[in-house]
């Protein structure tokens, strides 16, 4: 292996890259697993004869009954390899805290909340079709721009507490260094959390979430007990860069523009396909796992790459505000050290890698970034 920076460990950095190309095979899988199942639904004639139940008055309730068989067949074919890589493959890497029955019951939690917001979100789509089927693609796209806004929104206050428990950090040394940083950024924050993920992995996060009055910085548990003061400020001087430079509103309008295109052409491609599509709801409730397939796979090829480049590009301006707006770029280059080692983040990924998977530059860039800058200022 190359060179590698002298505050990463070479024995966790070999672990890492063997972690992250078994954690790409099991990733490859699960794409593989989840393609099958759809064609499979569809083309055995399941999601016709689903989609044309003549339940009450209304296809709402066909559409109801389907969805929640659709939802819940993909994740009980899916659990066996779940299973496998959330909770054997993790406490393989010594990162799992699960039991089987702790395990079990999030997984239990998270379908039920996806499968609510599945119901909404397709019967959103289908109701869209269905009064104006030529226009669709456009107005679906609006409607999916105001979702992730309340989603956004909503998510730190109402989604995340299923999950986890969040308590008011009692620190006042950290919380009064954390709204320094907040204020330099012009932002407030609703409060200062501490999130347990101890109960479920060993591995470390922090984030500022929400919007307006929901936005709060949270730190997990496992990161509090492993990083200083000064290198806390570091990584939410870094959430600070994305607020301060926009990117969430930059992310969600770019998302409506890319959303646009995939529905468009997810529009053509049905219609040459599939003359049945857009004639009845029934008909396009029936065709929903192509829908799918379509959906992943033009956002996916099309998307993908383009998209982790761009979030690379404003990663890079968050570390540049952050190495700004500190005092010391010791405590951020430590900070970003002990996450890679700790968590076993690869900071030297191959190129194909780095270019089909990171959202995030590699930790040996940003480190590599932060030792230029502190050299410069130097100067």
């Amino acid at each position: 292996m190359k060179d590698i920076h002298p505050l990463l460990d070479k024995r966790s950095q070999d672990k890492a890259r063997q972690y992250e190309k078994e954690k790409l095979l099991l990733g490859f899988a699960s794409l593989f697993l989840s393609l099958t199942i759809l064609l499979i639904f569809y083309f055995s004639g399941l999601s016709a004869a689903l989609a044309h139940l003549d339940i009450g008055r209304s296809i709402m309730w066909t559409s109801l009954v389907y969805s929640v068989i659709f939802y819940s067949t993909i994740t009980i074919l899916s659990l066996p390899l779940a299973f496998f890589s959330g909770f054997i493959h993790e406490h393989k890497w010594n990162f799992s805290n699960h039991t089987v029955k702790s395990w079990l019951w999030e997984q239990g939690k998270s379908h039920f909340i996806g499968l609510i917001i599945f119901i909404l979100l397709l019967g959103l789509l289908l109701w869209i079709m269905a009064i104006i089927p030529e226009w669709w693609w456009l107005v679906a796209a609006l409607a999916m721009t105001l979702v992730s806004v309340v989603f956004a929104t909503l998510f730190p206050v109402v989604i995340a507490p299923i999950f986890n428990k969040y308590t008011p950090i009692e620190n006042e040394e950290l919380t009064a260094a954390l709204a320094k940083i907040l204020a330099s950024g012009g932002l407030k924050s609703s409060g200062f959390f501490k999130e347990d993920m101890s109960r479920q992995t060993k591995k470390e996060n922090a984030f500022l979430a929400g919007l307006g009055k929901t936005r709060r910085v949270v730190l997990g548990d496992n990161l509090l007990k492993n990083m200083t003061v000064p290198e806390m400020e570091t990584i939410i001087a870094h959430e600070v860069g994305h607020y301060k430079h926009q990117h969430i509103w930059k992310n969600i309008g770019i998302g409506t523009l890319q959303q646009l295109l995939v529905f468009f052409a997810i529009h053509l491609l049905l219609k040459w396909a599939f003359p049945q599509f857009l004639s009845s709801t029934q008909s396009n409730l029936s065709l929903f796992p192509v829908f799918a397939v379509l959906l992943g796979g033009v956002s996916g090829f099309l998307f993908a790459p383009l998209n982790n480049a761009l979030s690379r590009s404003f990663e890079r301006q968050a570390d540049k505000y952050a190495m700004a707006n500190i005092k010391n770029s010791r405590p951020f280059m430590t900070a970003l050290a002990g996450l890679a080692d700790r968590n076993l983040s690869n900071a030297y990924p191959d190129w194909w890698v780095k270019f089909l998977y990171y959202s995030h530059p590699p930790i040996g860039d940003r480190l590599k970034m932060a030792e230029e800058k502190c050299h410069n200022t130097r100067l």
